[in-house]
Parts: C-alpha cells; structure tokens; sequence
C-alpha cells in the first residue's frame, strides 16, 4: 500500500487555494492500491473523499478522514481502424493533457473541451461540455472499483446515463464508485463543431479551420474570460446553465433586449447562467474575501483569504438573487465535501 501521510495541507491540491488541511491523504497509482487504500479505510472507519484535479469542489474547512487521490497516468492505444482511435486513459491524467495529446495526432473529438481544469477521473462525472461538445460524444466505456465492495466494474456509455452535465455517477452511483480508467472513440476524419458561442468569431482570426485551430480559439477565449487558479482561485464555471421553457424565455424578452439562450427542444432552451447573474448585478462584485470575476460572472473567486463556507454563503444569495429576479432556479455545479 502507499504511503498515507498525515496532517497534509491541501491548498495545492485544489483550484480555489483553499488553506485547508487533511488528517490522512494517500495516492493510488493502481487500481490495486486504490483497493488496499480503500480497505485501509474501511478497517480504521475513516471518512473517505476521492480527490481528482481538485478543480470542481469545495472544502468547507479542513478534512477529518482519508483523501485518496486516483493517479493512474497510463494512456493506451487499444483498438485503432481507418476512422477512429480507441484510447484506455488513466483517471490521474490532466484532463487537457489529454486533449493536447490527441490533437497532436490529428484525432478530433475533445478540442472543443480544451483548458478545462481538471483530471479525466472526473469528466464522466460531470459529463464536462463546452462549445457544443459533450465528453460522453467520445466515451466508450468508464471503469472503476466499487467502494463498498471492493470489485471492479466497467460500464459501457448508455450505461452510464449521460445527460447535461449529469450521469449515474452523480445519481445512482454517486459515493459509490471510484473511477480509475476512462476509454475515449477519437475521429480520425473531425467534423469540426464551431457554431456555439463566439467560436466561430474567434476562428476567423486563424488562417484555416482545423481541430488545432479550433482547439487554440477556445483556449484563447476561456484565457481572456475565466481566471487562471494559480493567479486567483477559482474552480471554473460555478453553476449549470439552466434549462427553461420557451414560454419564460418570451416573458424575458418583453424585459430584455437581447436574451441569449440556446435551443434544446420545440419546448425548452437553455439559459447562460452568467447573463442571469450579471443581470442580477453581481459580476465583478465583492462579499469580503470572495466574489464574482469582473470578466465572467458564472466564476466565483477567492480573493486571497476566503474560505469554502465564504464561497457557499456568496453562491446560495446568487441563487436567490437569481431566482427573485427571473423565477429560475441556478443550481451550483462545483462539489461540497460533507
């Protein structure tokens, strides 16, 4: 088993820089020692939390249990025809490590996903997305252990209920599994996806469309909006973009002059949370030491001091500032450890 060190600090391990400490934390860089660390665990009944890249959750304060932190860094060609490439990923690898990788061999599919934080254990998860783009467009299969019973498991996509920035595994299995390989179907033959957003303005400041052009628009765009953690914590995109009916995005236009939103069905949409909250009057604000980015208001940031609990007290008045002014419920999609 590896080795399990005591009183670790944290504040490296996760995006907002959170001066926090955990009483025990471990890494595992097989599926193996994830099992000996896990019944390590269960023996010595000590609460248990899975960090990945620490990009997506919140600690209210410092970690009275066992951090365990899946560092498989494998990435494996396992199958390979005139069209696609199937590559085995371990769940430690950075998630744009990963992308970087396969845009260098020319496979399309995940470039639109480019510098978002984060490990690849995470992103069936969340079923990250961006520009149009869903992870679940290329998963094939995630595997992983069962926590309580110690067993492997693999699940194939459609088993793993896919949906906007949803699947079983923060449903049914949430808590339940830990995952430590994910395996992704990458297009030798891209089709390019660039009509989401201001991509398609960005482009036209590149001599030709192709996946490494689109893949350095969106870094371009994300850089110039969204904070980088290093300089000024943060974890991202805080809240869903919520879906809403065509009906009340009607009601906003007799209000707005623009309302922007994104076709789902005949009968919803979805709404850019970030409007809704700069709407609202709380972008570029400040609530001690955390706030709203002044350049995007979907991110909320640590100013220097701020805490889990800071962060979460500013998250739920958005939420109902939000809810008061529009009638739409945001819902945060950054993780609180319990």
């Amino acid at each position: 088993m590896n080795t399990i060190n005591t009183n670790y600090p944290l504040k490296s391990k996760n995006t907002f820089g959170f001066d926090i400490v955990a009483a025990h934390y471990a890494e595992a860089k097989t599926p193996g020692e994830l099992i000996e660390l896990l019944k390590h665990c269960a023996n010595e009944n000590l609460k248990l939390y899975i960090l990945g890249g620490g990009s997506n959750v919140i600690f209210p304060g410092n970690f009275d249990g066992l951090v365990i932190h899946p560092s498989m860094d494998e990435i494996s060609l396992v199958d390979e025809t005139d069209e696609f490439a199937t590559y085995r990923v371990g769940a430690g690898i950075c998630w744009d490590s990963l992308v970087a990788f396969t845009v260098d061999k020319g496979l399309g599919g995940l470039e639109n996903l480019s510098l978002i934080p984060g490990d690849v254990g995470a992103c069936p998860i969340q079923n990250i997305g961006a520009y149009g783009v869903e992870a679940k467009d290329c998963i094939v299969s995630v595997e992983g252990v069962l926590r309580e019973s110690m067993f492997p498991f693999e699940l194939k996509n459609h088993e793993c209920h896919f949906g906007y920035r949803n699947s079983i595994f923060k449903n049914e299995l949430k808590g339940k599994v830990v995952i430590t390989h994910v395996t992704f179907r990458l297009s030798k033959q891209p089709t390019l996806i660039t009509h989401y957003g201001n991509l398609e303005e960005e482009l036209t400041k590149y001599p030709e469309k192709s996946i490494k052009t689109v893949r350095q628009a969106v870094i371009a765009i994300r850089e110039s909006k969204l904070p980088d953690p290093k300089e000024q914590g943060n974890a991202g995109s805080f809240f869903k973009n919520p879906i809403v009916s065509v009906d009340l995005v009607k009601e906003l236009e007799e209000r707005f002059d623009r309302v922007p939103f994104y076709p789902i069905d005949s009968q919803t949409v979805k709404l850019p949370a970030g409007w809704l909250i700069e709407q609202s009057g709380w972008k570029g604000k400040r609530v001690g030491n955390v706030g709203v980015h002044a350049k995007q208001a979907l991110v909320l940031v640590n100013h220097g001091d701020g805490t889990g609990t800071e962060v979460i007290q500013l998250a739920k008045t958005i939420i109902d500032s939000v809810k008061q002014q529009f009638s739409v419920d945001l819902e945060m999609e950054v993780n609180v450890v319990e």
